[in-house]
């Protein structure tokens, strides 16, 4: 049995942050959601732990202003797991860190094989953790005991877990690596929104021309606006399947809409004014989006060889270096330098093509100087020496 405090009011909340402020040492953090439930992202409840003052499971919701916790461990290091996941809703109550220790981060960084929150703890202190809720509405209220006791364990040993990596990373010569990277993910800007979200629509491959496509993002738009009003899921009210079936059967009226067996969802009658409505407007649409996406988004892979084929050589020439450098520093290849970085650099090399220009594209893309340092030169080999296997390609009879 852990012992923890559930904190819903601002009288706990001072408690709590004159204690967690007299602790030393680290501050273990950890968010939970309730993803696939909710529409947003935000922090149903905020366990902390330090040593000396125990664990605290903070209700952001119940509580409101969070500013005190904020000024207790704000000037402390925290150390969370997978940090870009907890991060966006940290700061959307105000909480803030100066600096961490991502415990998922540096088990990948150090070619742990497995990286989730209890395969960790269980590589470096031996310890099981019972994960069985990690998927729940923790938007539910009251929270039942037993998901409290599994959020408490969440941060009870994350201080200790920190320390053994820490250790690893000093023995494997990655410790300013690390930093670099865990600076990296809290300073990293958020993702701009996508440019056509509904194209993410899962079976939309399926759904013919360009009038269907329209119908297909006026009903995404009319489930989006309504899962952001009741603060659903998308997902729940109307699956994906669900409005690409709606799209494709075509109905001639509001009766039709109604007696399509694929559409389903919680939603999918009680409001079924709003989707037939959307797809009236879809069909109205006189803007009709392209069959294809616009993005920045490079050509698959394997369509290279066809499009572009030096930058087909490029890439064939310089990946198995990254990865036998991966190979050797003991991480996976994405965490030395991600795919698309790479993929991007060969699509559109630097001119000229040398290790000074290779590093300042890198730079450009996001590479920090550790990933630089340690690839910059094999890319730039790798470029050209594909040069010489392009130019002596056979040519293709005409």
């Amino acid at each position: 049995m852990v012992e923890y405090r559930v904190i819903e009011d601002a009288e706990g909340l001072e408690a709590a942050c004159q204690a967690l402020a007299a602790g030393h040492g680290p501050v273990a953090v950890d968010v939970e959601r309730a993803s696939g439930f909710r529409y947003s992202q935000r922090a149903y409840l905020v366990q902390v732990f330090r040593r000396d003052a125990g664990v605290y499971l903070f209700d952001p919701p119940a509580i409101g202003d969070m500013t005190p916790l904020q000024a207790a461990i704000g000037g402390e290091e925290w150390v969370l797991h997978a940090a870009s996941q907890d991060l966006p809703s940290l700061r959307e109550i105000g909480l803030e860190p100066p600096s961490i220790f991502d415990t998922e981060l540096a088990a990948r960084l150090l070619g742990h094989d497995r990286v989730g929150l209890g395969a960790v703890v269980e590589d470096t202190l031996g310890i099981t953790l019972d994960k069985a809720h990690s998927a729940a509405d923790w938007s539910t209220r009251p929270l039942p005991q037993a998901w409290l006791e599994y959020a408490a364990l969440d941060v009870l040993l994350l201080v200790d877990v920190r320390d053994v990596l820490t250790e690893e990373l000093a023995e494997q010569g990655k410790t300013e690596l690390a930093a670099e990277e865990f600076q990296a993910v809290l300073e990293r800007a958020p993702k701009p929104p996508r440019e056509e979200p509904w194209r993410r629509l899962s079976g939309l491959h399926t759904v013919r021309g360009r009038r269907g496509l329209a119908v297909a993002r006026a009903l995404w738009t009319a489930r989006e606006e309504y899962a952001r009003e009741q603060d659903v899921s998308p997902g729940r009210l109307v699956p994906d399947r669900a409005l690409v079936a709606a799209v494709r059967a075509d109905p001639a009226s509001k009766q039709e809409l109604s007696k399509v067996k694929e559409f389903t969802g919680r939603a999918s009658r009680s409001q079924l004014d709003r989707w037939w409505a959307a797809i009236e407007a879809g069909r109205a649409d006189e803007s009709l989006p392209p069959e294809r996406g616009s993005g920045d988004s490079l050509p698959p892979p394997r369509a290279w060889a066809d499009r572009n084929p030096a930058a087909d050589a490029r890439l064939k020439a310089a990946r198995p270096d990254v990865e036998k450098i991966a190979e050797e520093l003991g991480m996976p290849t994405e965490n030395l330098l991600t795919p698309d970085t790479l993929r991007r650099l060969a699509w559109t090399p630097p001119e000229p093509i040398d290790v000074a220009s290779v590093s300042a594209a890198l730079a450009a893309q996001g590479a920090r100087p550790w990933q630089i340092e340690r690839t910059a030169q094999a890319i730039t080999d790798a470029f050209v020496r594909s040069v010489q296997t392009v130019s002596d390609a056979p040519e293709t009879a005409s």
